[in-house]
This record gives structure tokens, sequence and C-alpha cells, in this order.
């Protein structure tokens, strides 16, 4: 009878290490918080079941519509019974945009001068970098200097080589803070001129996809990801930019090590200037006209499912079509553009590209007839794979940047 009761015991001891570690484990996985469009139930990506219930009542589609617009917590449940956290919810009407798929261009000038390089100048007592003696680092912004806004590289080649060797103070923005130093320009001795020892960038261009238009606050979004310059890795701080009409004129495939990219022919035509240069992607408001009979429904996240899904892009100078992949949902929840691996299976994309390339970031991912995300990054390993963003997550920054507008 002892054995009986000592092994009945240890049975216990498993059961409840088990459903401990269950609930650690998910601790990690499981989101906090869901947006759940109107009459639909909400659903929670998880090794095991896991219900939700409002007050003791499990959450329902007919439930969840007399919501609409409300957010609350409910609590989560292991199978039902086991408690095990609890998750802000978000109920929001369903959501639709017109997706597009098309390459467009960008023109992009920065707020300010950015420093993209520290070189030491050569001198007659030896070598010396003035800007990098100040404090002044790569990434940091030159606003002004002895007063004077500088808004490009020429502007600071003229007051450097005008101080004739006096003083100059700066007021520099290094991620988002503003500070004021002072330098002091040295002679080259190998070019006879004043330098200061750095090298900057006012401008960038380059080629991206339009993911989709918002008809509801007049929105157009592209690229998936921020406009970072390409020496620092930094997002710009854009002063003044557009979105501008582009075509494929080139296409340098993809390969192992090797990442490919879409070579395009930038117009004159502006689709919107940018209000935001964001980790999401740009953003601005349309100034073209956008047929939107046809919408689509933009996915929540927890409703991607790994799987089949198809990748809209243009490749070859025609209209978007439509081509075969498949996506895995990643836990990368700090990561604003890596939500899901992206693969390309369609035979035709990948004879065309190799898979996925530079310029193709934005292209709209669509499954079971909804958005559910955009193309960010090309794995340079692995041309056919990459990474996407949710269109959840795309549409949520769009609705930021309408707020901001209102706000003034």
């Amino acid at each position: 009878m002892k054995r009986v009761i000592k092994s009945f015991f240890v049975l216990c001891l498993i059961g409840c290490s088990c459903v401990f570690t269950c609930i650690y484990a998910l601790s990690g996985t499981v989101s906090k918080n869901y947006k759940v469009t109107r009459g639909q139930e909400l659903k929670i990506d998880s090794v095991v079941p896991i219900t939700a219930t409002y007050n003791g009542v499990k959450m329902s589609g007919s439930s969840i519509s007399r919501h609409i617009g409300d957010s609350f917590k409910v609590d989560l449940k292991i199978f039902g019974v086991i408690p095990f956290s609890t998750a802000d919810i978000q109920v929001v009407d369903n959501m639709y945009v017109s997706v597009l798929g098309n390459p467009f261009g960008m023109k992009i000038y920065t707020d300010g001068v950015l420093v993209i390089e520290n070189t030491d100048i050569t001198t007659s007592n030896g070598k010396h970098n003035p800007a990098t003696d100040a404090g002044i680092k790569v990434g940091d912004y030159i606003k002004t200097v002895n007063g004077k806004t500088v808004t490009c590289n020429e502007d600071l080649l003229q007051l450097v080589t005008e101080s004739e060797g006096a003083d100059m103070h700066f007021v520099v923005v290094r991620g988002g803070k503003q500070f004021e130093c002072d330098v002091t320009p040295i002679i080259d001795s190998q070019t006879g001129v004043y330098r200061i020892g750095i090298w900057v960038r006012d401008s960038s261009a380059g080629i991206g996809t339009l993911t989709f238009y918002s008809p509801a606050n007049n929105i157009v979004c592209g690229l998936g990801h921020g406009v970072c310059d390409a020496d620092t890795d930094t997002l710009l701080n854009i002063q003044q930019g557009e979105l501008v009409e582009a075509e494929i004129v080139e296409v340098q495939k993809g390969s192992t090590g090797n990442p490919g990219a879409l070579k395009g022919k930038l117009s004159y035509n502006t689709i919107a200037e940018i209000s935001l240069n964001s980790q999401q992607g740009v953003y601005g408001f349309m100034r073209q006209t956008i047929d939107t009979e046809n919408l689509t429904e933009i996915a929540l996240k927890q409703d991607v499912h790994d799987g089949k899904a198809q990748i809209l892009c243009t490749v070859d100078g025609g209209a978007p079509r439509l081509y075969s992949c498949e996506v895995k949902k990643t836990n990368k929840k700090n990561s604003p553009t890596q939500n899901m691996v992206v693969t390309v299976t369609d035979p035709e994309l990948i004879n065309a590209t190799g898979g996925i390339v530079q310029g193709m970031s934005g292209s709209p991912i669509i499954q079971n007839g909804k958005l559910i995300g955009a193309v960010t990054h090309v794995l340079v390993d692995d041309p056919t794979r990459g990474y996407g963003i949710f269109a959840e997550n795309m549409l949520e920054t769009a609705r930021s940047v309408e707020r901001l507008k209102e706000a003034g």
C-alpha cells in the first residue's frame, strides 16, 4: 500500500512539474496583446489549446462584436481550465486596403548632413582629426555651424573653407538628442585647404515596392523596413523626400553570398511626399488616384499561419504578378521587420531573380485572400529566403501617421 501511495505521489509531482514546465515555456511565446475583428473569435497560436475568458465567460464571435472600439483584459487558460496569464484585447472593425505591389523610387534629403566617416588629416605635425576630438561620431547629424543651417555637403564645405582656422560652433543631433561642440579646422598638408576630418551625406535615392494604400486615411506605404544609410546602417532623419513612380529596367540575379537587385528608372511623377521613415517602412499621403473598388482585408497577425502564401511583385517592368512562397512565423518579438521567414518556391521567380532581391522590399504577401505582410529582407546565404513584416503592424504605423497629422 505504501508503495502504491508513493508511486501516486511521484506521478502527481511529475504531473505538476509538466504543467509548470508547460506554463513556463508558453510564457515566452504567447503574445500579451491582440487585435480582434468584428464577429471573429480570438485565436491564440500555441502548442496547447488556450481559451480566453472575459468576466468568466469564454469570448465568442458574437460577444466580441459587442465590443467594437473597446480595449479590455481577458484571462488566458490552458485547456480552458488552468489559469495561465492575461492579455490585452482591442476590438477593431474589418481592415481593408488596396494592395499594390508595383515599384517606386525614393528621393530623400536628410535633416542636416549625416556623418558617414571620420578620417584623419595629414598635417605638418602628424595626423589629427578635429571633428573626432570635438566628439563628433559616425551617424551624427550636423544641423548648424556658427548659427547657420547646414542643408547640404556644399554648405559645410564652404563654412569650413571660410573659417581660416577659427573655431566653429556646431549643433549636432545624435539619437534624437541635440548637443553642441566647437571644432577647429586644420590645414591638410596634401591639399593646402582647411578640413575638419569627416565625410558627410545629404541625400539618398533608391528603389522599393509599394505595399498598400489605405483609403480610410489616404496613406500609401512601402518598403516594410526603414530607409537606412548604407555606410552607418542608421535610420535616415528625413527633412524632405518623396515617393515617385519607377520602372524596372534590369534584374541582377541573386546567388549565395551575393544578394541581387532590381534596377529601376525613376520618373518625375510624385506618388506621395514622405511623412514618416520608420522601422516599419516609408509612409506618405497619396497624391494620385487609386482604384478602391476591389479592396483586400488585412489579416491580424494571430490569423497568419505557417504554410503556403503568395508574393505580389514586379520584376520585369510589367504589371505586378503573384508568385508562390511559404511563410513561417518567427519568435523575434523585438524585431519590427522579422515577423516571419519567407521562402520563395515559385520556379519562375527563382529563375528570374534567384529568389528575393533588393528592390522587392515591400512586396505584399497574400494568404487565403488576405494581406498578411510584406517582404523586408533577403538572407544573404540563401537568396530564396528572407524576412517579412506583418501587415497589421504596417497598418498601425499608417494610423500613427494620420494621428500625427491630426495633432498638427
